[in-house]
């Protein structure tokens, strides 16, 4: 038996070996596959000293190998797919779909990269289902482990490591190791470098040009012809945008916007109030049926309400789907609610709520106070011991429903009336879990939502718990970095680029006073409030609420 019995595709299955072993006719070989690999797939550019197996299946419809980048035998390539520099495609490897791989990247044997998907529409068979492709991305100087799954979508950051067997669903952050099923981050092979050198002189900065920052956009949001502020230029007027604006007024130490009088930014204000319900309809439906239970005629409650009062002003008729509202009453509608699968509806509706009692005990209406105790005390009672929130996670969603539901029903309750939470550690538990979710605080991921209904329940718990706190201040530098990157003399409500104009991308009122806000709150967690001088005023203020002696509240 000769010593090349069981190893006469010794390049096939080592071909890293090849261009320091390889005799003169084994390399004339290689080249010639190589010219009739371009003549057959013309979409095809090959760096230099590339070796492909000739074992390997290649269906590409383009196909871009860097210098010294190898693919073992059995590997299977489809697509669109491009392989960096010195990287290794190792053997029974499967690259297919739209794939991008940078340089110096190791892909081990049995693994799949698959740049595409199925569509699972059940009124078609799967067979007949069309593709889609989201493409994966794999940066430079990367180790992908054998037998590991990367999912259509993923971007997988420089540096970074992905441990055997592991199934890839998310972005893995640069320099990260991760493992597992879904695959999470083990450790850091390259530390992410901590961003809070320099933050207080950051906040410092932005607090110092804010004033002047605000008042232009302030400017640049009227629409002169119809006397009123739009989110964002171009937009057509809304009441929260005027509300907003106030709000924004206020913090650049302005009694109201200067294009509206305050008495008649006042007068019109109160004017939107329904003087039969107590509730406010949005501007673009006027003869809307007002129902606590729309979305926009509930936050109208907040916004409007917050607005006059900042303006030294409230809204002039009590709330009347909850005047008369009995306990009971309270405690079915909260039962009715579908906490498990729509817990940011129920919380949204929460918030409404409890801020519709407030201005109703501000105009002394009995009962108010009873019925408000009912729902503090529904919502008690009813948080998960375990998770600290209302609901459970769900599939394709993870924890976003319940931890903005949380934001959102605790914003209305404990922090606007000065209450403790019921189970502050799990909470800050179930947030950090949430925060962890790629899919929505990597930086360009990040909207204004997601970010406060993370930072506010995180500050609240922290009011009463130390927990974790070396976590929680690490997530609080981190995002505050980040949001202070996305500084243009205000904010918009989304991060990243769009590829065609998105007002989610365009700074706005909105934006800029929620993104405001977040900043407050991180910088609050991490002890440099002063460095910004200034603290939110109106719906996202960190005062509570004092109704009296005869109701619930901490005091201030």
């Amino acid at each position: 038996m000769s010593e090349q019995a069981f190893d006469r595709h010794h390049f096939d299955y080592a071909p890293w070996e090849f261009a320091a072993q390889a005799d003169p006719a084994a390399r004339a070989e290689q080249l010639g596959a190589q010219d009739r690999l371009r003549a057959q797939l013309p979409g095809t550019s090959l760096g230099e000293d590339v070796y492909l197996s000739p074992l390997a299946t290649i269906q590409t419809d383009t196909l871009a190998v860097g210098d010294r980048t190898t693919v073992a035998a059995l590997a299977h390539l489809s697509g669109d797919v491009t392989l960096g520099a010195d990287c290794s495609v190792n053997v029974s490897t499967v690259v297919r779909g739209t794939v991008a791989v940078g340089d110096g990247v190791r892909i081990g044997g049995q693994t799949s990269l698959l740049g595409f998907n199925h569509g699972t529409d059940p009124a078609a068979p799967i067979r007949t289902q069309p593709l889609t492709t989201r493409g994966i991305t794999v940066g430079d100087d990367v180790w992908v482990g054998s037998h590991v799954v990367v999912l259509d979508g993923v971007t997988i950051g420089a540096g970074a490591v992905v441990g055997a067997g592991a199934v890839v669903t998310k972005d893995v952050p640069a320099g990260a190791i991760v493992g597992g099923n879904p695959a999470r981050v083990i450790r850091w092979r390259t530390p992410p470098a901590s961003p809070v050198a320099g933050l207080e002189e950051r906040l410092g900065d932005l607090g110092a040009r804010l004033p002047d920052d605000l008042v232009a956009l302030l400017e640049r949001c009227w629409d002169p012809e119809r006397s009123l502020f739009r989110d964002v230029p171009g937009a057509e007027p809304t009441l929260r945008a005027q509300c907003d604006a106030v709000e924004l007024a206020a913090l650049a130490g302005l009694d109201a916007p200067p294009q509206w009088p305050r008495e008649d930014l006042v007068g019109w204000l109160r004017a939107r109030q329904d003087a039969a319900t107590g509730l406010v309809a949005p501007l673009d439906r006027p003869g809307a049926e007002l129902d606590l239970r729309d979305g926009e005629v509930s936050y109208h409650l907040l916004s409007v309400g917050y607005a006059l009062d900042l303006l030294g002003s409230d809204l002039p008729h009590p709330v009347a789907p909850i005047a008369t509202m009995a306990p009971g009453e309270v405690v079915a509608l909260l039962d009715g609610l579908d906490w498990e699968h729509e817990a940011w509806g129920a919380g949204h509706l929460v918030d409404a709520l409890g801020t519709g009692w407030r201005w109703n005990l501000a105009q002394g209406l009995p009962g108010a106070a009873g019925s408000l105790e009912a729902l503090v005390g529904w919502l008690t009672t009813r948080q998960s011991p375990r998770l600290g929130v209302w609901g459970t996670e769900q599939p394709g969603v993870g924890l976003l429903q319940v931890v903005n539901g949380f934001y959102r029903a605790s914003r209305g309750t404990y922090a606007q009336l000065g209450l403790p939470l019921p189970y502050p550690e799990r909470t800050v538990d179930t947030v950090l879990r949430h925060a962890a979710d790629l899919r929505y605080f990597v930086p360009e991921r990040q909207n204004a939502c997601n970010v406060l209904d993370v930072v506010h329940p995180l500050w609240l718990a922290g009011r009463q718990t130390a927990h974790r706190r070396d976590e929680v201040v690490a997530l609080a530098e981190r995002l505050c970095s980040d949001a202070l990157g996305r500084y243009r003399g205000g904010f918009a409500f989304a991060a990243g680029t769009a590829r065609r104009p998105d007002p989610d991308r365009a700074v706005a009122l909105r934006g800029t006073e929620m993104w405001l806000a977040i900043l407050w709150y991180l910088a609050d967690l991490l002890d440099l409030t002063p460095a910004l001088g200034y603290q939110p005023r109106g719906v996202h203020s960190p005062d509570p609420f004092a109704p009296g002696p005869s109701g619930l509240g901490g005091g201030r």
